[in-house]
């Protein structure tokens, strides 16, 4: 085939499709991109599922502004996890910059991919160079050199692009050593290669590449040592009360104590986040500008990859609820849950909505603003449950009417504590400042099985090892469930502790639960204990010790 020398809309919106076939023939290669034993490491899935989302919006557009408003709002509304939150900016640039044309050429594929790269910047507060973002920036440059050096086609510019992409690819180990220390790289950038193959395909006819047969190597001490990119150790979270006019002041100041900085908000409201290992300092600054509220800070150590929604377990999707009238509250509250049992403990805390969805299926922003739009209040809390889901949750605020806040849960037992704070009658702020505080009394933790074989704090660990998971990362690694549970147990409750919650998975052994039960009479008989069947596929056990 001949070389095509514009873009018109039905080229644009084959792209689109074609990079949708691609994620989903690399979505596990780009999984196994991980630096943990657990059964999670879904860049793939999340990238997949928000690039499904837009070529569903596509439907039947036609003309380019229908396709480009189609990839804007699909991705926007399609997004999942932190790696499609990205995607989604990088997806919504090119389609601002085609927008209002008949066609796109060299010239216009050098400034999208400079608006993408921009856009996605722009969604992160400080940028960690060796991710995606630095793949994108690349490919960027390369496209805009060309154009300088005279090359003048379609095909040129893209060529240089792709090139670029995949040597900044090869360069992220260098440039982050959570990568360089795992032997993988970047898998959000690995991702958005395909984008620019998918372009070179329907351009020059070249065929995509094809996944990796291989699964990467892993190990787990570069996660213990922040595998999150950060090599800080606390995030301190907290809504500040200031004027407009000090902000730029307070994030100067955050900038010289950490990273990860994200200060979201305005009209004297602030939502304030940050990685640091100065938390008095962090807290210090907000002071100084104005009266932060709802302090949380958790110990990084302590956040892994939480449930995991997998069809094939027997996860079933609850019916929507029809709210009557008399239904209403002031605050309502919208959870993310997997498992039956799971679902029943929410409802009976006072939860109005229950988005299905875990750590491999990650709800779009669509789906939890479905379920907003439908909760009897016109202030609602949202409990992502998963700190994967966080990020997406947290664009919702900006699509609806209604008042949006979210309790950044990481975890079930979590959101049970923090359910225990809850007045449906009380309005958003002092539920989130009762929800937040709550969150922070509880210690989580979880069993679950390997995937692979790895080393981490515990030592070796063969894949099908029961690992505890704890404040400290993992704990142990056994043949059995239950004695993976004692030790996180023994981990997590100390002399200040007063209750422990046990959820029980879909796959956990009745004998194995009466083994935690006994274990916990004979050597915790101080702490109060509450067992429930939450159902959860892939972790037999998730516990909360307040």
């Amino acid at each position: 085939m001949a070389a095509l020398e514009q873009l018109g809309a039905q080229d644009v919106r084959r792209v689109i499709t074609r990079f949708r076939d691609a994620l989903r023939i690399h979505q596990e290669a780009l999984n196994r991109l991980n630096v943990y034993p657990v059964p999670d490491g879904d860049t793939g899935t999340n990238m997949t599922l928000t690039v499904e989302s837009v070529v569903q919006e596509l439907g039947t557009a036609e003309a380019m502004n229908e396709v480009c408003q189609a990839i804007s709002h699909g991705s926007l509304m399609g997004a999942r996890g932190n790696s499609g939150v990205i995607l989604s900016q990088i997806l919504r640039g090119l389609a601002d910059t085609f927008r209002g044309r008949d066609t796109a050429g060299p010239a216009e594929i050098v400034a999208a991919l400079r608006t993408a790269s921009d856009a996605a910047y722009e969604a992160v507060m400080r940028p960690v160079e060796g991710t995606i973002l630095t793949v994108v920036r690349w490919s960027a440059e390369a496209a805009e050199n060309a154009r300088n050096d005279g090359k003048a086609t379609l095909v040129d510019v893209l060529d240089d692009a792709a090139v670029a992409a995949r040597q900044a690819v090869a360069q992220t180990p260098e440039m982050l050593p959570v990568l360089r220390d795992a032997g993988v790289v970047d898998a959000g950038g690995q991702g958005f290669t395909l984008l620019l193959d998918a372009f070179l395909e329907v351009v020059d006819g070249r065929p995509m590449p094809e996944p990796a047969d291989r699964a990467a190597p892993l190990i787990v001490e570069s996660h213990a040592a922040h595998g999150d990119v950060s090599s800080l150790r606390y995030e301190v979270m907290y809504f500040l009360d200031a004027p407009d006019a000090t902000i730029p002041a307070f994030k100067n100041a955050w900038a010289a104590l950490g990273d990860s900085i994200v200060v979201v908000g305005g009209d004297g409201l602030w939502n304030c986040h940050v990685h640091t290992d100065d938390i008095g300092g962090a807290i210090e600054a907000g002071i100084e500008a104005g009266k932060p509220h709802a302090i949380r800070v958790t110990d990084l150590l302590e956040e892994v990859e939480e449930e995991q929604w997998v069809a094939e377990h027997g996860a079933t999707v609850p019916a929507p609820v029809v709210h009557a009238p008399e239904d209403m509250v002031e605050t309502a509250v919208v959870a993310i849950a997997v498992g039956d049992g799971v679902r029943r403990l929410l409802a009976s805390l006072g939860v109005q909505e229950i988005v299905a969805g875990g750590q491999s299926m990650n709800p779009s922003t669509a789906q939890i603003l479905e379920a907003v739009e439908r909760c009897p209040s016109d202030s609602v809390i949202i409990l992502p449950n998963n700190k994967n889901i966080v990020p997406v949750a947290r664009q919702v605020d900006a699509l609806t009417e209604k008042s949006v806040a979210v309790v950044p849960t990481h975890s079930m037992v979590e959101a049970l504590g923090a359910l225990v704070g809850y007045d449906p009658d009380a309005d958003l702020q002092t539920n989130v400042g009762a929800l937040a505080e709550a969150v922070a009394r509880t210690a989580a933790g979880e069993v679950t099985q390997s995937v692979r074989d790895t080393v981490a704090e515990c030592g070796a660990i063969r894949k099908g090892d029961w690992i505890a998971i704890g404040r400290d990362g993992i704990c142990i690694a056994t043949t059995s469930a239950a004695e993976a549970a004692f030790a996180l147990l023994d981990a997590l409750i100390d002399e200040d502790s007063e209750i422990v919650t046990v959820l029980v998975g879909s796959d956990a052994r009745s004998s194995e639960t009466q083994r935690v039960r006994e274990h916990l009479g004979l050597k915790h008989p101080e702490v109060e204990v509450e067992v429930h069947d939450g159902g959860q596929p892939l972790y037999p056990y998730l516990i909360g010790v307040e």
